[in-house]
């Protein structure tokens, strides 16, 4: 009996250092994070014996009886229209299947994933109105089921907290089939509370199933309880419907892709300066060629993050590493996608991949996490100057069905050579193509993948097709491209708008130098903005390029130059003195070079502010400057 017991204590520590291990990444993501209060009902490990009680249907099925009290939400009226697939957490999420099916002995809402991470949005503010802001703590029901046998699962609750949506998170777990389902409670933050546009996600993030058998584990999740500080459950209007957070995806300073292969699998955490990775498949070794980029969707702590090659035969690489040997990764304003190119990598490693190794790692320099790993050809990332929309352009359809609309006479009148057009989309294998069907030589499929002509620059949200690009399928004169433009994609697809334009091209952006506090507003045609720190003046050499982040009603930003010796200087404004910056309504760049054309070569005369302006009601998040890659 004595070393039964011993063994139990044993299997208990166990449990309890591997639930520390899993928790060591709460912090990743940001500053702003704030870890709240997690509670979870006990997992007992009993001392073995031989007369063991007999065991109800659902325990030996492997469910726990949860006794569950009063709650917001119990699924049994079959409603979950709250419910959503949200990509604010992590961007590489995918969609997957949401049910409300039976599951330990009541209703529950079914998340089966399709092979990547779920996160499921809840609408908090729709479902509890003006009582979101009494909410204190939150309790629900978290259960999995794998396809074989019972293993183990873990992920966390987000909450996304007042005016700004700051975010709080803690963890769950699944470790013992004998607590699964499991009663997890998450307490609001002193000083926080739900608002307009609040919401909650809840992630599967680590699934031992999916790891050993290549299935995902299904997660089920019952009786969420809303309760205010008294203890009291808030009642929820379940006839909510779910709105998914407009996060786009921010691919400033960086290159678009082609040719993606994924590193399947290839999602992990760690602290500061620890490295985890995983060994390279072949698809990755075979698709990392002079040209190609790494690109790692991440979150950090600090926003950094690089590649480690630990088996380089050249020696153990950090590549990447700002401030490290060879040059840093390529970050996007919001510090959450990060590439490092086949010639970084090279430079260290040399340019025979067999002698990297099989191992890839990432690393940053305080707690992270990565959500995804790929690799693809560099292709040119645009926006369109002088774009004219195709009105009314809204449609979708299954795979390899086409839809579309005839063209007025101004998208006719805009596709000239050198114009591109500009489709934004999403689609299941993020590919997007257009088909001219009415075209005199022949009913052609343009920038498809893999199909006749080159393929368009499609990263799942844009899709980019050069008039040049229809030209050599279609023949140069328009006239004979027929009447109407179509879309299509290899599944699934929606298609939000097109427009044609001049094509620009944004430049790749490393050695990024934030000018700190850059956040101002203002009506149109009125300027604002912020002395320069030395640290900026610095950074504004020749080769080098401003960033702004923005929104504007016209979609249109420049930077003005109030104090230069050479006068009063709007800088990178379309229709203005000088060359107008490349901006698409989100991101703007103007290089140095399109300064000193207005203010001189000596940035000493430049004067000590810069100030931001639009042609309407413009808002500035961040500004930085950057060097560009070419």
């Amino acid at each position: 009996m004595k070393a039964k017991k011993v063994l139990a204590l044993c299997v208990a520590a166990v449990m309890t250092m591997s639930l520390a291990a899993c928790g060591n990444d709460e912090n990743a993501g940001g500053s702003d994070v704030q870890n709240s209060t997690i509670e979870q009902s006990s997992e007992t490990v009993e001392e073995s014996s031989s007369e063991v009680a007999p065991e109800s249907s659902e325990e030996q099925s492997g469910n726990a009886v949860v006794e569950a009290g009063p709650a917001s939400i119990d699924f049994e009226d079959g409603l979950f229209g709250f419910a959503g697939v949200d990509k604010s957490v992590n961007s590489a999420s995918d969609d997957f299947a949401m049910e409300v099916a039976d599951y330990a002995g009541s209703k529950a809402l079914k998340v089966s994933p399709n092979g990547k991470k779920p996160y499921v949005g809840i609408q908090v503010d729709a479902l509890l109105g003006d009582k979101a802001a009494d909410v204190k703590t939150i309790e629900m029901t978290i259960g999995t089921e794998s396809a074989e046998k019972f293993y183990a699962t873990s992920g966390k609750i987000y909450a996304f907290l007042g005016e700004n949506n700051d975010r709080s998170d803690a963890a769950w777990s699944v470790y013992l089939e004998n607590a699964n389902p499991k009663t997890v409670s998450f307490a609001v933050p002193d000083g926080m509370s739900f608002t307009e546009g609040n919401y909650i996600v809840v992630s599967l993030e680590t699934d031992n199933g999916q790891s050993s058998t290549g299935t995902p584990s299904t997660m089920y999740i019952d009786n969420i309880a809303f309760k205010d500080a008294s203890g009291n459950v808030l009642e929820a209007d379940t006839s909510a419907e779910y709105v998914a957070v407009d996060t786009g995806v921010d691919r400033s300073n960086l290159c678009a892709l082609t040719d993606v292969v994924e590193f399947e699998g290839f999602a992990t955490s760690a602290a500061g300066w620890a490295q985890d990775g995983f060994t390279m498949p072949q698809e990755v070794l075979d698709a990392l060629v002079p040209g190609s980029v790494v690109e790692i969707s991440y979150s950090s702590v600090n926003g950094d993050m690089w590649i480690v090659m630990n088996e380089a035969e050249a020696g153990w690489m950090r590549v990447g590493q700002p401030g490290g040997e060879g040059t840093p990764a390529y970050y996007n304003s919001s510090k959450n996608i990060a590439q490092i190119t086949y010639e970084q990598l090279a430079a260290l490693c040399g340019d025979d991949v067999s002698t990297w190794g099989s191992t890839m790692q990432c690393e940053a320099s305080d707690a992270w996490e990565v959500f995804s790993v790929k690799v693809g050809k560099e292709a040119p990332s645009y926006a369109l100057a002088d774009a004219v929309e195709f009105e009314g352009f809204s449609t979708s359809g299954a795979g390899w069905a086409q839809a579309g609309f005839t063209m007025p006479q101004e998208i006719l009148d805009a596709l000239v050579p050198g114009a591109m057009v500009e489709i934004t989309y999403s689609s299941v294998n993020n590919d997007m193509w257009i088909v001219m069907n009415e075209a005199e030589a022949g009913w052609m499929r343009v920038g498809q993948p893999g199909g006749e002509g080159t393929p368009g620059i499609a990263d799942g949200s844009k899709c980019y097709i050069s008039y040049e690009q229809i030209a050599a399928l279609c023949g140069d004169d328009v006239s004979t491209w027929g009447s109407t433009m179509q879309c299509e994609a290899s599944d699934a697809w929606e298609v939000y708008s097109v427009k044609v334009g001049t094509a620009q091209e944004f430049k790749m952006l490393n050695n990024l130098v934030e000018f700190e506090g850059f956040n101002t507003s203002a009506a149109g045609w009125a300027q604002a903005g912020f002395t320069m720190p030395q640290e900026i003046l610095d950074a504004l050499v020749p080769g080098s390029v401003v960033t702004i982040t923005y929104s504007s009603v016209n979609n249109d930003m420049w930077v003005v130059m109030n104090e230069a010796q050479a006068g009063w200087m709007r800088v990178g404004q379309p229709g203005g003195e000088g060359t107008p910056g490349v901006m698409n309504g989100s991101v703007c760049q103007i290089t140095y070079e399109q300064i000193a054309a207005l203010c001189g070569d000596d940035v000493s005369t430049w004067g000590s502010t810069m100030q931001c302006e639009a042609s309407d009601a413009w808002e500035v998040y961040s500004v930085a400057v950057g060097t560009a890659a070419k």
